[in-house]
């Protein structure tokens, strides 16, 4: 039987992606605030409790992109609609028996660990801003519903991942993640055992000096990367210019 796939963010930069690439591999039901009938996305605002009942009934797993920007305003953008709406889609994936949620997390809930320190994904919680916080909150929500409830909870902490397919900087360089490494790392995580019930992990290509240990995950998920930023960027012969930066901590320069 195919799997039935939610996915939130659906019209997002990350979405678009995964919309178009998983829907090979599974039944895709693409939602996003604004909805986009064009694309057969379907509107859903993730804080609306009565329309994510009415979505999620059959889904096998929930792919949880969307993100509204906070600008740093925690109490008015990042609790209420980001860490709200997180908190709305587990507790309609736990009434309706979803069997897995994937959350896309990012990097910068360890963005204040230093360049050149190997940091473990189960080392402790560093979040360089106000978006790297409320990760970091998302995450330990999975964590409750997996232990309390046995909803199996994924965080992927996405490295860099701009659109075009490129890396733009020398620090994306180190975290970046192209787009067929991005579908492949979600259908890993999809088809992963039903009894893994909870796993962080760092979502990146095989990149040269890779911020983060990736390796372990061909054993553990199936996941092996194709692609390499540095491979992306000599292909180019010097056509694709990086930006140039002064990179202290992971998560990137900070005041």
């Amino acid at each position: 039987m195919t799997r039935k796939l939610l996915i939130t963010g659906a019209s997002g930069v990350i979405g678009s992606v995964l919309l178009d690439g998983l829907k090979e591999y599974y039944d895709v039901l693409g939602t996003d605030v604004e909805g986009d009938a064009s694309r057969g996305i379907v509107p859903l605002d993730v804080t609306n409790e009565q329309q994510l009942q009415q979505h999620m009934e059959g889904v096998d797993t929930v792919l949880h992109i969307a993100w509204k920007k906070d600008e740093d305003d925690f109490l008015g953008v990042a609790l209420p609609v980001n860490v709200g709406g997180a908190y709305q889609i587990y507790e309609a994936a736990r009434k309706h028996g979803v069997r897995r949620v994937i959350f896309a997390s990012s990097n910068h809930a360890t963005g204040f660990y230093q360049v050149g320190e190997e940091i473990d994904v189960n080392d402790p919680y560093r979040p360089d801003s106000i978006y790297g916080l409320s990760k970091c909150y998302i995450e330990l929500l999975g964590r409750w519903y997996a232990d309390r409830y046995g909803l199996s909870s994924f965080n992927v902490r996405i490295g860099n991942f701009p659109g075009d397919d490129r890396p733009h900087s020398e620090r994306s360089m180190h975290i970046w993640i192209s787009e067929r490494d991005m579908i492949q790392l979600m259908r890993c995580c999809i088809e992963a055992d039903d009894d893994r019930k909870y796993m962080n992990l760092y979502g990146t290509s095989a990149n040269t000096d890779n911020y983060y240990d990736i390796g372990y995950l061909e054993q553990e998920i199936g996941y092996k990367p194709q692609d390499n930023a540095a491979d992306v960027l000599a292909s180019a012969k010097g056509q694709l210019p990086l930006k140039q930066d002064e990179t202290i901590y992971q998560g990137g320069q900070q005041p």
